[in-house]
């Protein structure tokens, strides 16, 4: 018999950098982590983990643009999609439905991207024949992205 091999991949200490994902990788899952932690706990009792105050919490410490884009959004939910509640997700503001995200916003700044990201999961209703945009990039908050978001949002919603 063949004896067992072991994989000679070295994995990196907790502390150490890792060569799969970046540090801001990393720090979202911690954050996603303890958002399914604080879900676990509240368990069948109805209480809603991750709730609008939290969003509130993650868009104040934003830097801008990103805090001014992620404020826009949150308030084009409130207006046209309200049945959609509001949570954090890998430590970003998004809105779900049945406890299900539907919409997400990731800061720029959280991943050191150029812009922003305004996303929809296989939750949305947006779809349209077999292609269809599943997330946008954002850099500027004007009347026309505001209203091209709350088109998007009442479609993702349904």
């Amino acid at each position: 018999m063949a004896e067992k091999q072991r994989s000679k991949k070295k994995r990196a200490a907790p502390d150490e950098p890792s060569e799969t994902f970046t540090a801001e990788e990393r720090a979202a899952m911690q954050e996603r982590a303890k958002e399914l932690k604080a879900e676990a706990r509240a368990g069948g009792r109805g209480k809603k983990a991750g709730g609008e105050q939290d969003v509130l919490d993650k868009i104040a410490e934003m830097e801008e643009p990103d805090r001014a884009l992620a404020e826009g959004l949150h308030a084009v939910v409130a207006a046209h999609a309200p049945q959609l509640a509001p949570k954090t997700w890998y430590g970003m503001p998004a809105y779900a439905r049945d406890g299900k995200v539907v919409v997400f916003f990731q800061a720029a700044k959280k991943f050191g991207s150029r812009y922003a990201t305004l996303g929809f999961s296989d939750q949305a209703l947006l779809d349209d024949g077999d292609l269809w945009p599943a997330a946008y990039g954002v850099t500027g908050w004007t009347d026309e992205v505001e209203r091209r978001v709350a088109e998007l949002v009442r479609r993702a919603a349904g």
